[in-house]
């Protein structure tokens, strides 16, 4: 029987990435999929590619496999020139969303596939196979056949698939998109379990911004076929460096403001006859003239209407949330003209009510104002 871990991360000088993605672009009959991206991926971290449908995120993940080839660009694997090997020679495990299970083959079976057609033997075949099942609480199910599975139990069929080769990465696409929230949830902490405990270099695709937020060590959230914006999940929800990061990411409140002055402390920005000083903001700002404020729910106060330094605004919808309850707010100031906070359950307010909303020195942010705002 092998004695080795199921897991081959090396135990060498941990200071080289293991992905290294050199400007690699796609682009489909003229089309482009991906502008060059340069990316560097820790090894043994959990990075997530965040971003919706058609930013590139999957052909990115795509082109790491070597199930695309990229335009121009290089891509190195622990150090090794990748860019023209093909897929089954990148020791890579993969987990798709629709699990690609084979129905005939029992659950043991597939997952021993990768193991059979890289000639292992026999008897190291059914060690690492019960070592990958029980890895995913599955050792009572090997005989079973994937239609007598429910989705969960087939998702860690593929994950024990996957991971039973020992991948130098292993790369997973919308994994849990076919799951139910509960199972799902269930899903995404068990997975994050096992790649912490193997120290397994993971890219994760996703849509689900919940997700990237609970189960990453960085987040590279995309769109248009670029990455915006690449941070840890606290970096970009807390600091997101433009406006479609902070609206993808995470509720927000998006303000029409106008750039009075700026300093080393931040600017003074004029918010339809209101004044707000923000300490925090972006670069690339104009000297002067129309910008967006940032703010999440949770920095918003309510206050009385008419209360200095408010913003006028009115209760139009109170969506009653269990822990708390969400206040929809008509605010002609608001990019929209709706804004939402979050107040105890018991605080809610009828339709209707005049309030002011207070904004905070710290923690919004400020952007230049993006085309067709």
């Amino acid at each position: 029987m092998s004695s080795e871990p199921l897991s081959n991360t090396p135990s060498e000088s941990r200071e080289y990435p293991a992905v290294q993605i050199d400007g690699v672009s796609k682009s489909f009959s003229g089309t482009v999929a991906l502008e060059p991206v340069w990316l560097k991926i820790r090894r043994g971290e959990f990075l997530t590619l965040l971003g919706p449908s058609g930013c590139g995120k999957t052909t990115l993940l795509n082109l790491i496999a070597g199930f695309l080839e990229a335009d121009e660009g290089e891509l190195f694997i622990n150090r090794d020139l990748v860019t023209q090997v093909p897929p089954h020679k990148r020791e890579i495990g993969i987990v798709f969303q629709n699990y690609a299970l084979f129905p005939h083959m029992s659950v043991a079976q597939n997952v021993a596939y990768g193991l059979r057609t890289r000639k292992v033997s026999k008897a190291e075949t059914e060690e690492r196979v019960r070592e990958a099942l029980a890895l995913v609480k599955l050792e009572d199910f090997a005989d079973r056949k994937p239609k007598q599975l429910s989705g969960g139990q087939q998702q860690r069929v593929a994950l024990a698939r996957a991971l039973v080769i020992r991948p130098r990465v292993l790369l997973l696409d919308e994994p849990f998109s076919a799951l139910d929230r509960n199972l799902r949830t269930a899903m995404q902490v068990e997975l994050k379990e096992i790649q912490s405990r193997l120290g397994l270099t993971t890219v994760f695709v996703t849509h689900d911004q919940g997700e990237a937020l609970s189960m990453s060590d960085r987040i590279a959230v995309m769109s248009r076929g670029r990455i915006r914006q690449i941070g840890s999940p606290s970096e970009i929800y807390d600091t997101p460096q433009n406006q479609f990061v902070s609206t993808f990411v995470g509720d927000a409140n998006l303000f029409a403001a106008r750039l009075v002055d700026s300093g080393d402390d931040g600017v003074t920005l004029d918010i339809e006859g209101t004044g707000l000083h923000v300490s925090t903001f972006q670069e690339a700002l104009p000297e002067a003239g129309p910008v967006t404020l940032f703010v999440r729910p949770e920095q918003c106060r309510l206050t009385e209407a008419g209360a200095p330094g408010a913003i006028p605004a009115s209760v139009a919808l109170s969506v009653y949330q269990g822990s708390h309850a969400e206040l929809h707010l008509d605010c002609p100031s608001a990019e929209g003209g709706r804004v939402m906070l979050r107040v105890p359950a018991g605080e809610a307010l009828a339709a209707g009510t005049p309030v002011g909303i207070a904004l905070p020195d710290r923690g919004p942010a400020v952007y230049a104002r993006e085309a067709g705002a």
